[in-house]
């Protein structure tokens, strides 16, 4: 008992959490890309830290993220017919629609019609919005807002919201929003192509009830295949960031 006579807060709860409960679905297999590199992503790279000019969602992609896609494409080509994708989701963003539009006509190129997967472009797989820090690296959001970059560090990367944008958490919420949708319709191997974000909150989404929130956000690398396969109903994950390499498939 408390001092004033209520319930003591600490036994609301059992003392051995139980596990995540992951959610179960019908699909069964489910295969999500992060877009190739793009011309944001290589001036971050090379070190530079003014923004980014433009809108993300026009960001191209480079020559490199190119040849990233064009790969991903040869990919899908080895793919066999049982085993390839029936359905296509893609990001709405420029270097997103540039991969998937490289990768399809990749793959056609090697075999025919390894490429015509019906493909469906849904906002809910955009990045995550960064508001009035679009483009911004961390070092310059410290620089330009030092007590906005302090609130980051405090609140934790998956909680942070920035003025305007969104925090992981709240993408999360478009995904499970829209994993909820793909599972309902007739297609059981779907391939999103999309952003690391999208990947890290799908992740947590299929986790289930219950799972805690990334205590560090893993890499995505460009052009990489994360993919999650049914088992009793659930979707595990079986690769993680994964490059795919010509004439090879990623379980």
């Amino acid at each position: 008992m408390t001092a004033m006579g209520g319930p003591d807060p600490s036994s609301a709860f059992p003392s051995v959490p139980a596990a995540p409960i992951p959610p179960r679905y019908r699909m069964r297999d489910l295969w999500i890309i992060r877009h190739g590199e793009s011309r944001a992503n290589a001036a971050f790279s090379a070190g530079a830290d003014e923004p980014f000019p433009g809108s993300d969602s026009d960001v191209e992609l480079t020559p490199t993220g190119y040849e990233q896609a064009a790969r991903l494409g040869r990919w899908l080509a080895g793919l066999t017919p049982d085993r390839a994708p029936q359905l296509v989701v893609c990001s709405p963003y420029v270097r997103a629609q540039q991969t998937w539009a490289t990768m399809a006509r990749t793959a056609d190129g090697i075999t025919d019609g390894a490429g015509a997967v019906p493909a469906v472009t849904d906002e809910r797989c955009r990045d995550r919005e960064m508001g009035i820090f679009e483009l911004h690296t961390p070092q310059a959001i410290r620089r330009r807002a030092p007590q906005e970059y302090e609130r980051r560090a405090r609140l934790g990367e998956w909680f942070y919201r920035p003025p305007g944008g969104e925090s992981p958490a709240d993408v999360a919420l478009r995904m499970r929003d829209l994993l909820t949708e793909l599972d309902r319709t007739t297609a059981e191997r779907i391939l999103i192509v999309a952003h690391d974000a999208v990947v890290v909150t799908a992740a947590q989404v299929l986790a289930g009830v219950g799972a805690p929130p990334p205590a560090d956000l893993p890499p995505v690398p460009n052009a990489s295949i994360t993919h999650w396969h049914n088992s009793e109903s659930h979707l595990r994950l079986i690769a993680w960031g994964s490059d795919a390499m010509p004439g090879t498939t990623v379980d």
